[in-house]
């Protein structure tokens, strides 16, 4: 679908490129002016859909710019004016003339984008309003680091590629955001469709992954879905070696046969797996498929641990200080520049899963004030306080019978994470990546109650 083409006029490179790449990141078609005459050149020839303008810039304000294209009979594109120096004159001004909204700066870029999609739904289309604009939510940054600006680099390569994509790193460093990063870029016409563990290693694989075509009835599959577009394979290393050898024929058929049916489907769906670092190790070891690991190792990509790139950090901070209060509604906290630093400085063992954590507790527990030096110190203490516990804990385990230490694990494991998902059985199940009709099931069999444990 045609995406809406965004004019971008400000006379300071950085913010221009900032936007731009998070734009351009969302799927718009995004065009820049570092002043009124190129601003007036592009308007002219792209004629876009929505100007972020800003007001102070070299050689025209853009109050007086916002005047001059609307002065002929009414804008042509929706606009939204963009300053450090606004006050509530310049803000009603430039709505009398037409413009959408007024953000100011420093901007909160997920509050940009929330301005950009609402205006672009508002303005009138001759073409479906789901057109306009990406089809995505805001997606979670990929950073900005020297590092993180080559492994883009990497991934606008990847996503002209039909050819599968294997995506390593650490647990939490961000995979899954590469992945739906790739997919933005590609030119697949279909969705991201992400595989669900839980049924890929249930009894019902086959049908789950290849659909069923039994007695005039059909059911499409994990394949039929991801037609057109990607299908996502998180954690590859975590499904059975029955699954494994599915994907694995279906591939080196390049087709699959639904259950119960005679035909076989093309394979029309592109790949990208994402595994543990020591992938290569399991491999050796027989425990994922050495022909199924050289047809999905195509086009290597490795997430570097945050630790690796601490100044993306402050880019991170700022994206989820946003992000909860606009998506659960959580109070809006300052980070200030010594609280960043001492962030930077943490190893993040968790990588970004454990920033987004910190960032969400202190958001939930802090109230409306400023985040304290002292409130990052007490939080990331009581990280490594209850890794030293888990580990102390661990050790207890391992002198039980194996059946009862893999329940023992599986009910901490499960009753951690419920408490994360604030006893929501429906966000569990995106967490552990297990369908909800198991994990309600499993949740039964260890004696978990999910209200009692959200109530906690």
């Amino acid at each position: 679908m045609p995406h809406a083409q965004i004019l971008v006029v400000d006379d300071e490179p950085d913010i221009r490129q900032l936007v731009q790449e998070i734009l351009e990141d969302e799927g718009y078609v995004v065009h820049v002016a570092k002043d009124g005459e190129s601003a007036r050149l592009i308007y002219a020839q792209q004629k876009p859909d929505l100007v972020l303008l800003d007001i102070w810039m070299p050689d025209i304000d853009g109050i007086s710019l916002l005047k001059e294209w609307s002065a002929p009979g009414g804008l042509d594109a929706e606009v939204v004016i963009m300053s450090g120096h606004g006050t509530l004159e310049t803000a009603v001004e430039a709505t009398r003339l037409g413009a959408f909204d007024f953000v100011q700066k420093p901007l909160s870029l997920a509050k940009l984008l929330a301005t950009v999609r609402k205006a672009l739904e508002t303005r009138p289309q001759e073409k479906p309003a789901e057109a306009i604009g990406p089809p995505k939510p805001t997606a979670e940054p990929l950073g900005h680091s020297q590092v993180m600006q080559s492994l883009r680099n990497n991934a606008k390569q990847a996503a002209n590629s039909a050819s599968p994509v294997m995506i390593t790193g650490e647990s939490g460093s961000g995979r899954a955001t590469l992945a739906r990063y790739i997919h933005q870029l590609s030119q697949a016409t279909g969705e991201l469709v992400m595989l669900d563990h839980g049924q890929a290693n249930g009894e019902d694989a086959y049908r789950y992954l290849f659909g069923s075509a039994q007695n005039g009835d059909t059911s499409s599959g994990l394949l039929d879905r991801a037609s057109g577009g990607v299908l996502f394979i998180p954690k590859l290393h975590k499904l059975s070696a029955k699954t494994l050898d599915l994907l694995d024929n279906a591939l080196e058929a390049n087709g699959y046969t639904p259950q119960g049916g005679t035909g076989v489907k093309p394979l029309d769906c592109r790949i990208i797996c994402s595994a543990a670092d020591n992938l290569e190790q399991l491999v050796k070891d027989g425990k994922v498929p050495g022909p199924l690991y050289f047809r999905l190792n195509v086009l290597p990509l490795k997430v570097p641990a945050l630790r690796d790139r601490p100044e993306d950090i402050p880019e991170l901070i700022r994206y989820f200080s946003d992000w909860f209060p606009n998506q659960d509604n959580l109070p809006y906290r300052s980070f200030s520049v010594s609280v960043q630093n001492r962030m930077r400085n943490h190893s993040w063992p968790g990588n970004v899963r454990e920033l987004r954590n910190l960032v969400q507790r202190l958001l939930i527990l802090g109230g409306e004030t400023e985040v304290s030096p002292q409130e990052i110190d007490d939080c990331l203490s009581q990280s490594a306080a209850s890794i030293e516990t888990a580990d102390t804990e661990r050790e207890g385990m391992f002198e039980l019978p194996l059946r009862e230490a893999r329940e023992q694990f599986e009910r901490d494991y499960l009753t951690y994470q419920l408490k994360k998902a604030g006893g929501s059985v429906g966000k569990l199940s995106e967490s552990v990546g297990m369908e909800r009709t198991h994990l309600y099931r499993k949740l039964r069999s260890l004696g978990i109650d999910p209200k009692s444990v959200g109530n906690s």
